[in-house]
């Protein structure tokens, strides 16, 4: 098995197990009330709880085997497969809810499954270097950090689709940088413990890791999936490929006659996720207004 084809495999894998932990996580996130939420937001109110833990290792061993994809592969080739996690979080969530996935929402799927394979097997992703240099990661933090402060700041007022649609959007471009500063600490790893422990990406790895996952349990926590899911979910490819892209120089191996057709592809895959996340989304909020009812209760 060459590396790209264990890089794909690593890839779904994560995909499943984000998928898992995604739903689990948002189900015990959107059950803490307002008054709940702590300065560090609904996570000081989630580690007490098993269900959400059991969510979070699952999402754990999905960024390991993501980490062990982009070890492997770049990020043009890993990023757009972590998308299908949406395949696995409709029916799990559609299960959950006990509803019955729509004959639309399998065609979305179809779609995705499609436009991705086409993306991956035409546009022959190829590697770049591992690690961007520092002026390029001056540029990022100047364009990024201001994008984030202002949709964390914006998010504190408006409608509670709107703060989570903002969150969301935060969050995932966030999870972008930290895809690309993994395939750094990966490959840094590989070198031994001191190279590791001495570079400024594994550190950033942390500081931004957390902060992503924060945002990402506060719009859980709001409660509109369907606002954060299609923003989460389109935002962390797009960055993590435009990053590998623009700072990394990885490319796609394709001749110049079927540019349209890659293009064509991408365009479905960014519209057959939201499309996806927002069915996935509407039946989570559903099913949190229409709680089922609790036999013990009388």
């Amino acid at each position: 098995m060459n590396d790209t084809v264990l890089a794909v495999v690593c890839a779904l894998g994560a995909a499943l197990c984000i998928a898992v932990g995604t739903v689990v996580r948002q189900r015990s996130a959107s059950a803490v009330p307002d008054d709940a939420v702590g300065r560090l937001g609904p996570i000081t109110a989630l580690v007490r709880e098993p269900l959400w833990w059991f969510g979070t290792v699952v999402g754990v061993g999905g960024y390991a085997l993501q980490a062990a994809a982009l070890g492997l592969g770049s990020l043009l080739l890993v990023q757009p497969l972590l998308v299908t996690s949406l395949l696995f979080a409709l029916p799990l969530g559609a299960r959950f809810s006990g509803r019955a996935v729509g004959a639309k929402d399998w065609a979305w799927a179809s779609i995705l499954t499609a436009a991705i394979a086409v993306l991956v097997v035409v546009g022959d992703p190829r590697p770049g270097v591992e690690r961007a240099e520092t002026r390029h990661w001056i540029i990022v933090l100047c364009i990024g950090l201001p994008f984030v402060a202002a949709c964390v700041v914006a998010s504190r007022t408006g409608s509670r689709s709107r703060r989570a649609l903002l969150l969301g959007l935060a969050g995932g471009a966030l999870f972008g940088v930290a895809a690309v500063l993994t395939k750094a600490v990966v490959h840094l790893a590989g070198r031994g413990i001191v190279p590791l422990m001495t570079s400024v990406e594994l550190y950033a790895l942390i500081g931004v890791a957390v902060v992503a996952i924060s945002l990402q349990q506060s719009a859980f926590q709001v409660g509109a999936l369907q606002a954060s899911l299609p923003a989460t979910t389109v935002m962390e490819p797009m960055v993590a490929s435009l990053l590998g892209f623009v700072v990394l120089g990885e490319y796609l191996d394709a001749d110049p006659e079927v540019t349209a057709l890659l293009v064509a592809a991408l365009v479905l895959v960014l519209v057959a996720a939201v499309a996806l996340a927002r069915s996935a989304g509407a039946s989570e909020d559903v099913d949190s207004a229409h709680p089922a009812p609790n036999p013990e209760r009388h």
